[in-house]
């Protein structure tokens, strides 16, 4: 199957496990689009989400090849029901953002934390091995 079918796929089995596991994310009919940043250090290459009034419980994070896929909902907060909004600009709903990282990294050592709004998705990069003298041992038939 191609990678962005099984990326489609993936996403979609993310976003079934989010309705499944956070109640009220199935019944969210709008759908938000949170900003990212993807940014590079000496040791890893990091994803930074904003997801402010997101907990870990309504985020999901995978990796399939080169490709990190961030799945999430954000609910509406609770509001008297006397209340008249004046001005509304925050968003709410469901949302998957998928996004391809270049350079090689140790899906398998990746780590996500939540911490003030913020869902950092650490990728340890893998040593480049490219350039570097290796010996192979000779061994006779």
């Amino acid at each position: 199957m191609p990678e962005p079918v099984l990326i489609a796929e993936d996403a979609r089995r993310l976003l079934d496990e989010l309705d499944r596991d956070v109640p009220g994310a199935a019944h969210l009919s709008a759908e938000c689009r949170p900003a990212l940043d993807i940014l590079e250090t000496t040791d890893a290459t990091e994803v930074v989400v904003d997801v402010p009034g997101v907990p870990a419980k309504a985020l999901r994070v995978a990796i399939r090849a080169n490709t990190v896929m961030i799945v999430g909902a954000k609910l509406v907060p609770t509001t008297p029901a006397n209340a008249r909004f004046h001005l509304a600009e925050r968003t709410y709903g469901r949302f998957a953002r998928a996004v391809r990282i270049a350079g090689a990294f140790d899906a398998q050592r990746a780590k996500a934390l939540v911490e003030n709004g913020l869902l950092r998705i650490v990728l340890p990069r893998i040593e480049d091995r490219r350039g570097r003298l290796v010996d192979i041992e000779v061994e006779s038939a």
